[in-house]
């Protein structure tokens, strides 16, 4: 290491030397701020990178260990500014008291508020509850002549009897069926005749009767039980019938009768404007895959906002994702498709002429919601409120209000009533998503919600063109999210017959 240099042999130095002194420093500074503005620019990128990763950390820790819910919780002072943002849109002041912050998923979920209010119950309401039940023969009590005359004397009167209910549970019960068809011989023995069969048999030759296969449906199919559960549940009532028969039963079934009823409800599904759709894996077996081979079913319904009351979901599976699945299922079909943003519904639309595709805003406000559960634990509720990621939930809070609110209406009100209130409200979200994505890193959570609302913008407003599209695809993911749940406790093991028999029941 060079000694440090002295007044007195500065003093002694000429001026060159001085001069060429300055100019190596200078040199030197210039090399040292070049460093430590590249040492600081890969700090910034470190600690970018780091607050990314714990973010994803804190998402992927909320995923396996927190709640589900989407839900955000507003204060009162921030629901005040909520309904300050509606307010100020054109022609919608009623919508300043229905402000309700709750995920688009659960938009009828009561709050904690409302469940812990207690009603007065109303008069008669017990027996408007049985009403419409079997009433068994009432069970009397009385008292005798001589009880009544040690405990009031002569002269009683009967007075109205203390009447009391109780509701009596009788499970499931079982009885052999069983059918006589005459049959009857010429003298000569050459001709025979049979009386008509008082049923035709469900299936050839089998003990499944109606009553039977559509018990076994409503246990496997509504309740979720696995078939091994309900083959022990029978077992208790000492009726034998094997999973392998009544896995049997309705396989054949659905593909024989409820297959039809599958095939007329496409028909007039394809015939509606608008058409809502999503998919999700299921795990299957024995069909020529490695084990544990993930598939798809699809499920596809009409709109939520549809008013006939005749609403229809199907189902449809396959083993894989592609386009050709959708192109298949929808050929022919000219509407608006609800999807999320699967690349594939977007292939759809460049594809086939008369398919237009919405987006959903369920999705789009996802990777926001996570940014803030990421939050929670490292940051104060003042700290929260400052993010982006809070700003934009706050002002699809306000669009999802207005749009929730008209939902009664028919398809023209509802048009007329999106372009005055909701339009503003989602042309000014795009217009500030796009002045501020550039303030977050690409690959956080907040990036990727606004990367998303962008590369999806189109898709988003399609629900302002048409009264009849709703503004998400949560129904869909209602509908097909018990499949998941259901694989989950063991009801289903998929092969790829039991899948296709699975959508059409």
């Amino acid at each position: 290491m060079n000694n440090p240099i002295s007044r007195e042999a500065c003093e002694k130095l000429n001026k060159e030397t001085l001069i060429e002194i300055l100019l190596m420093m200078q040199t030197n500074f210039d090399e040292v701020k070049k460093q430590n503005e590249a040492l600081t620019m890969q700090l910034n990128d470190l600690n970018a990178n780091f607050k990314v990763l714990l973010e994803k950390f804190n998402v992927a820790q909320n995923a396996r260990f927190g709640k589900s819910s989407e839900k955000m919780d507003f204060t009162e002072e921030e629901l005040a500014d909520i309904k300050k943002t509606i307010a100020e849109s054109p022609c919608f002041n009623e919508a300043e008291n229905t402000v309700d912050m709750s995920d688009p998923d659960e938009l009828e979920e009561p709050t904690l508020e409302e469940v812990g209010q207690k009603e007065k119950k109303a008069k008669g309401k017990r027996s408007k509850d049985l009403e419409g039940l079997p009433q068994a023969e009432p069970i009397i009590s009385d008292l005798s002549h001589d009880e009544l005359v040690e405990q009031l004397g002569e002269g009683y009167k009967r007075m109205p009897d203390d009447v009391y209910r109780h509701l009596e549970f009788h499970p499931g019960t079982f009885e052999v069926q069983e059918y006589h068809v005459a049959v009857y011989r010429s003298a000569d023995g050459e001709r025979f005749a049979h009386a008509k069969r008082p049923t035709a048999d469900l299936l050839q030759n089998s003990l499944a009767s109606p009553s039977l296969v559509a018990g076994i449906l409503n246990y496997k199919y509504v309740n979720a039980m696995p078939i091994y559960r309900l083959e022990q549940n029978f077992l208790r009532s000492d009726v034998v019938l094997s999973r392998q028969v009544m896995c049997n039963w309705v396989i054949r079934c659905s593909e024989r009768y409820l297959s039809l009823i599958w095939d007329r409800m496409k028909e007039v599904l394809l015939q509606q404007e608008v058409i809502q759709a999503d998919e999700t894996t299921l795990k299957v077996s024995k069909d020529g895959r490695a084990a544990g081979a993930k598939s798809f079913m699809w499920v596809y319904s009409s709109s939520e906002l549809d008013q006939s009351g005749k609403r229809i979901v199907l189902f449809e599976y396959h083993k894989t994702r592609e386009t050709v699945h959708l192109e298949q299922f929808l050929e022919g079909y000219s509407g608006i498709v609800v999807s999320d943003g699967y690349e594939s519904y977007h292939k759809l639309e460049r594809e086939k002429e008369g398919i237009i595709v919405a987006g959903c805003y369920a999705h789009a406000r996802r990777r926001f919601v996570n940014a803030i559960k990421a939050m929670r634990k490292t940051s104060s509720r003042d700290e929260i409120k400052e993010t982006l990621a809070y700003k934009a939930l706050k002002q699809m809070a306000a669009i999802y209000t207005i749009d929730k609110s008209l939902k009664e209406l028919s398809a023209e009100e509802r048009l007329e009533r999106r372009n005055l209130s909701v339009t503003p409200l989602v042309e000014a979200f795009f217009d500030w998503v796009r002045k501020n994505k550039d303030k977050v890193p690409p690959k956080s959570e907040t990036g990727q919600g606004f990367g998303y609302c962008l590369n999806q913008e189109k898709y988003l407003k399609t629900f302002l063109t048409n009264g009849n599209v709703p503004i998400d695809n949560s129904s869909s993911e209602r509908s097909i999210r018990p499949l998941p749940l259901e694989e989950k406790l063991g009801s289903y093991r998929y092969n790829s017959r039991s899948g296709s028999q699975r959508n059409i029941i």
